[in-house]
């Protein structure tokens, strides 16, 4: 498997369509490996660094991990995805299943973070948490609250991920 490096900012309108259809967010903490779909993000520079940032409610699996080990990786489908990856990487917790194996996905080592990239999904953007927010619900409008977040779901944490690498996966 090569890897052909890439300028993520490049590849920003790209991966800003995509996440309107969904990428996979991975995380790593120990041996557990998790992703989830995400729908929610933003790529391009800040503090004279390229940054991603991805956002996840507080009460997922994800945020736990993250929390644990500040690295993720962003895996974006370039050529095609899977249905059944999207439906059991963006429904089920990773509390209670190993998405990776029941979705069919395939790893691959990363360059620099411990998280592993996903084949399946070859564009590939590495990152090292710099940054955490937690959002706060009762400062948005009411027309957004009531939409996005009720009593039982809490606010977004938003992660600012530098890109340490950025690159391809290619047969």
């Amino acid at each position: 498997m090569n890897r052909r490096k890439i300028d993520p900012l490049d590849y920003a309108d790209e991966i800003s369509h995509a996440l309107e259809k969904g990428v996979f967010l991975t995380t790593r903490n120990g041996e557990k490996i998790n992703c989830m779909v995400i729908g929610w993000g933003h790529i391009g520079r800040i503090w004279e660094l390229p940054v991603f940032v991805a956002y996840v409610r507080g009460c997922r699996f994800t945020s736990e991990l993250l929390d644990a080990n500040p690295e993720f990786t962003v895996n974006v489908p370039i050529r095609g995805f899977s249905r059944e990856a999207f439906s059991i990487c963006g429904t089920r917790s990773g509390r209670d299943t190993d998405k990776i194996r029941e979705a069919g996905l395939t790893t691959a080592e990363p360059e620099i973070v411990s998280v592993p990239a996903i084949r399946d999904f070859p564009l590939t953007l590495e990152c090292r948490v710099i940054y955490r927010e937690r959002q706060e619900a009762a400062g948005l409008p009411e027309e957004i609250r009531g939409r996005f977040y009720t009593v039982e779901t809490e606010a977004h944490i938003s992660y600012y991920g530098q890109i340490v690498s950025a690159y391809i996966l290619e047969e």
